[in-house]
C-alpha cells in the first residue's frame, strides 16, 4: 500500500505553534513514528505552505497512491482550487486536522474540500493521522 501524507501551511510549527491547540511534539517527529509503525506501507511525505506547491503535490502523487492524507491547513477552508485538485485525482483523499475544527471558530467550520474528500478525521491530536492512514487500509480503493 501506498499512502502520501501532504501537509499545508503552518503545520511544520506544530510542537512550537500554539502548543495548547496542537500538542508539544513535532509533526517531523510523529510522522517518523508513524511511518515506523506501519513497515508494510509505502509513505511520501510532502508539507508546503504554499497552495500552488499543494496542488503540484496532489497531482504528482495521486496517480499513483493508494491514498491521501490531508491536512490542508488552512486552505481547507479557502481553497476551491485543492478541492479541484483532488477531484481531478483518482487517489482516495482523507481530510485530517488535528484540532477539532467543528468546535472552534466559525470560519473552521467550513470545509472547502469536504465534500471532494471520501471522509473527515479531526479532533484527535496528531493522531488524527493514524487514525486516517487506517481508515485507508481498510478500505482500499477500488482499481
Amino acid at each position: 500500500m501506498r499512502i502520501a501524507i501532504i501537509n499545508g501551511p503552518n503545520l511544520n510549527l506544530v510542537g512550537r505553534r500554539e502548543p495548547e491547540i496542537y500538542g508539544h511534539e513535532s509533526l517531523d517527529s510523529y510522522l517518523e513514528r508513524l511511518v515506523q509503525a506501519y513497515a508494510g506501507v509505502d509513505f511520501t511525505l510532502y508539507q508546503s505552505n504554499h497552495e500552488g506547491d499543494l496542488i503540484d503535490e496532489l497531482q504528482r502523487v495521486g496517480f499513483d497512491v493508494d491514498g491521501i492524507v490531508l491536512n490542508a491547513g488552512a486552505y481547507t477552508h479557502t481553497s476551491i482550487a485543492l478541492a479541484d485538485a483532488i477531484r481531478a485525482i483518482t487517489a482516495p483523499v482523507v481530510e485530517v486536522h488535528i484540532s477539532d475544527v467543528l468546535s472552534r471558530e466559525p470560519y473552521r467550520r467550513v470545509s472547502m474540500i469536504r465534500d471532494a474528500c471520501v471522509t473527515m478525521i479531526a479532533g484527535y491530536g496528531l493522531d488524527s493521522y493514524r487514525r486516517a492512514v487506517d481508515w485507508l487500509l481498510a478500505h482500499p480503493a477500488k482499481s
